[in-house]
């Protein structure tokens, strides 16, 4: 079953509606992001929100009082950072959904989509293609070249 030009214009920005939902979806979630994490001696247990932030540090013993300086220093680090690294995962997880819709622009950026290909025939009849194509090429060498150094 073939679909006209229209009907997969109108396929292609439903999709990219669906998209444009759940990432505001998943921004949203990820704003209010929290994550926990408790100390191995179960005295500490540190909050932390999306940007790293310190939300809570709530002490479940009395045990800091007798701890050296340095010691308490380390116990906190270490459940701040626990906390920190457990809310990255999640957030790598959330946005790693989204990693395809990255391929695909990437790709129709660099002209390598079925809409290009679509669309390539309708770009050809346009006026003055011919040589816009032809600058852009120029363009593309001297990028390369500029780059080869």
């Amino acid at each position: 079953m073939t679909f006209s030009y229209a009907e997969q214009i109108d396929q292609a920005m439903a999709a990219l509606a669906e998209q444009q939902v759940r990432m505001a979806a998943a921004a949203k979630e990820l704003q209010a992001a929290t994550a926990s994490a408790t100390s191995k001696d179960r005295m500490v247990t540190a909050t932390v929100g999306a940007q790293g932030q310190v939300v809570s540090l709530v002490f479940h013993t009395t045990a800091y009082r007798s701890m050296a300086p340095a010691q308490l220093g380390t116990v906190l680090a270490d459940v701040l950072n626990t906390a920190r690294a457990d809310l990255g995962e999640r957030m790598a997880e959330t946005m790693g959904a989204f990693s395809s819709l990255g391929e695909t622009l990437r790709a129709s950026m660099t002209g390598g989509t079925e809409l290009d290909e679509l669309f390539a025939p309708l770009r050809e009849m346009r006026p003055g293609y011919a040589e816009e194509a032809a600058a852009e090429e120029r363009r593309k060498r001297d990028r390369q070249e500029e780059f080869r150094g």
